[in-house]
C-alpha cells in the first residue's frame, strides 16, 4: 500500500486547524519515537500495520479512533509503566496495540502488513547500513 492512500479525517470544517495540528504532531512523535526504539520493539511490524491502517481513507472512523488511541498511548512519554524501564517499558504498549487490533482485526487488510514489512525492512536496512 502506497502511503498516499493514508490520510487525514476530519469531523468538521472549524476543527480542521486544530485537527491537523493534532494529526502532523502524532503522526511526527511516532516516526520519532518508532525510529529510536525500532531494535527494543519486538512488536514493531503489528505497530507499524495499526499505523497504516489508521491513516487509510477506507479504514471506517470508530477502528481509526480506536488505533490512534493506541498508537498515541505508545508515544506518550509518561504511560503506566516507563519506556525505559529494561524487559518491562514495553510491555503496557503491546497490551494496550494488542487490544486494539484484536477490536479491529477484520480491518486491518493485507495492503497494511504488506506496506508495515516494507517499511521495517527499510528501517532496518538505514540502520545496518549507518
Amino acid at each position: 500500500m502506497a502511503t498516499a492512500r493514508t490520510a487525514f479525517w476530519h469531523r468538521d470544517k472549524s476543527d480542521e486547524t486544530r485537527d491537523e495540528t493534532n494529526d502532523e504532531t502524532l503522526r511526527r512523535n511516532f516516526w520519532r519515537k518508532f525510529g529510536v526504539v525500532l531494535a527494543q520493539v519486538p512488536f514493531a511490524e503489528d505497530l507499524l500495520t495499526a499505523y497504516y491502517c489508521a491513516f487509510d481513507r477506507a479504514t471506517p472512523l470508530p477502528v481509526k479512533a480506536s488505533l490512534v488511541g493506541a498508537l498515541a498511548y505508545f508515544v506518550l512519554p509518561f504511560d503506566a509503566i516507563p519506556d525505559m524501564l529494561p524487559l518491562l517499558g514495553f510491555t503496557d504498549d503491546a497490551a494496550v496495540l494488542a487490544a486494539a487490533i484484536k477490536l479491529v482485526t477484520s480491518h486491518i487488510r493485507p495492503e497494511h502488513r504488506d506496506a508495515a514489512r516494507d517499511r521495517l525492512a527499510a528501517m532496518k536496512g538505514q540502520s545496518a547500513g549507518a
